[in-house]
């Protein structure tokens, strides 16, 4: 893969909250939605009353409208997309969360786990495709610290040119236990091993009622936010996520974007938020109120609207689907995830999300949404337009004579 330019193409404008009250016209929207667009341009926060303000307001459209002109004023047209490929080291997990269908006991039947040696010969055959690899898996009872200092290690020798993007907050949390070391001597060794960056999975609801019902064991809440909090200390970028959909409550949702909120005026180290729902098939949370396509769309502009301190708000479709995903873009998101060539925590739970695409594929999905697709890397520093090749035509038309 060629290396992108260092480019500010992925940084909101400086002057983005001027460029929103210039576009937005205040008197288009129902009454109730002047003040936050006003706090929006004042640089003032929105607080939870606003925010279930957003999630109960009658008017997806109306919603959609300011968190578009939100993500226009910050990127304009430009959305983001990356060259990346999932690749989870291992399905073998000691917890048993109601709503994963990907996790696997030691001794089931399609239980595995990849030796160094086949993650890289896995990873070979994307070399050419990709520029990220983003690797998560389950927390194994025998995956010690080193294997992933080797991991990350050997992946960097053979492919310099592809930046690591691993583990989640919990997997830290199990590492340290297992190795008896601080979080912090975790993130350094991993980050000194290759780590590029931490993808953000496993905030699930930050909110430690619904935690211990869907997924009890995991890190607490406050956990997760001081994993993450820590590797910002360390210089190790990260996205944060939620999961909605399950059996939280509107409350709980837009506390977890405060959450978020608050820690990133702290560190500035989230480069990215997704919020995506859970998926319920062959999972075992039957008591969960499934989000519906609106909803979706409702989150992912409440997340743009109340979190402009993150920079970017991403349309997962390897969750949503590829359509949702596009339509997303109309509603707030500047991000969409890349061409990802393989993934199995997904599409273990029913996404149906094709797998298949190249970046010019991608990149028409992005033109279909009247948006310009921008290829950049994992950490958002370096981007370009993306230009799809030309087609030759495979029909030579005869040239009429005289």
């Amino acid at each position: 893969m060629e290396e992108l330019p260092i480019s500010p193409l992925a940084s909101p404008h400086p002057e983005w909250r001027s460029i929103f009250s210039q576009n937005i016209s205040i008197h288009q929207f129902d009454v109730e939605l002047h003040s936050i667009i006003q706090k929006i341009i004042d640089g003032n926060e929105l607080n939870e009353s606003d925010g279930l303000l957003l999630f109960h307001h009658p008017s997806l459209s109306q919603l959609g409208a300011i968190a578009w002109g939100v993500k226009h004023a910050m990127y304009g047209k430009n959305v983001f997309f990356n060259s990346n490929v999932h690749i989870n080291q291992t399905n073998v997990c000691v917890l048993a969360c109601k709503f994963c269908a990907f996790r696997r006991g030691a001794k089931s039947n399609d239980a595995y786990e990849y030796s160094v040696e086949e993650f890289v010969n896995e990873l070979e055959t994307y070399k050419d495709a990709v520029d990220e690899v983003h690797t998560v898996g389950g927390l194994h009872p025998d995956l010690t610290i080193e294997y992933y200092e080797e991991l990350f290690t050997t992946v960097k020798k053979r492919f310099p040119h592809i930046a690591i993007k691993s583990l989640s907050a919990v997997e830290i949390k199990h590492l340290s236990q297992q190795s008896n070391i601080s979080i912090a001597e975790v993130l350094m060794r991993l980050k000194n091993s290759g780590l590029t960056s931490l993808p953000g999975g496993g905030a699930e609801i930050l909110n430690d009622e619904v935690r211990a019902i869907i997924c009890n064991g995991k890190e607490s809440s406050q956990e997760y936010l001081a994993i993450h909090r820590e590797a910002h200390h360390l210089g190790i970028p990260t996205n944060c996520t939620m999961l909605f959909g399950t059996i939280e409550t509107p409350e709980q949702r837009i506390q977890h974007l405060i959450q978020l909120r608050n820690l990133q005026s702290e560190t500035n180290g989230f480069q990215c938020f997704v919020p995506y729902p859970f998926l319920q098939d062959n999972t075992r949370l039957p008591e969960a109120q499934l989000a519906t396509g609106q909803e979706i769309l409702r989150m992912i502009s409440i997340s743009r609207i109340m979190i402009t301190n993150i920079p970017h708000i991403k349309a997962y479709r390897m969750n949503i689907g590829d359509h949702l995903a596009e339509l997303a873009l109309q509603y707030g998101a500047d991000d969409i995830d890349g061409i990802v060539q393989k993934e199995s925590i997904m599409h273990s739970a029913g996404s149906n999300a094709l797998l298949e695409l190249d970046n010019t594929m991608l990149a028409k999905l992005i033109e279909n949404s009247d948006s310009i697709p921008i290829r950049r890397n994992t950490t958002y520093d370096r981007a370009k337009p993306f230009i799809k090749p030309e087609i030759p035509r495979r029909i030579q038309l005869p040239v009429v004579q005289g």
